[in-house]
């Protein structure tokens, strides 16, 4: 039986596979750098944010880890309630 990884390294190898994994990662990592920018911004740390949001701490860190690490996609509520934190706004754009 594969071991998880040998299955990745194997589906990464097909051309379709890996492009849709580069361009989820160009997202997140665009959406990362957009609530990371708005933190600062505002002046905020992580408590700050957690604090505003009705959470902890740790949970802002795993969000910001999670979109960093591509292994977590956090939902739109989430980022929304982030961004609300930092006075921004969410604005989607379908193109």
């Amino acid at each position: 039986m594969a071991s998880h990884q040998e299955i990745v390294k194997k589906l990464m190898k097909r051309p379709a596979v890996r492009a849709e994994v580069e361009r989820i990662e160009r997202e997140e990592g665009a959406l990362l750098d957009a609530m990371l920018k708005a933190r600062w911004a505002a002046g905020l740390t992580q408590a700050d944010v957690a604090a505003r949001m009705g959470t902890q701490a740790p949970a802002v860190a795993r969000l910001e880890r999670a979109l960093a690490t591509g292994k977590h996609s956090p939902s739109i509520a989430t980022v929304r309630k982030y961004l609300d934190a930092c006075g921004k706004k969410l604005v989607l754009k379908v193109a």
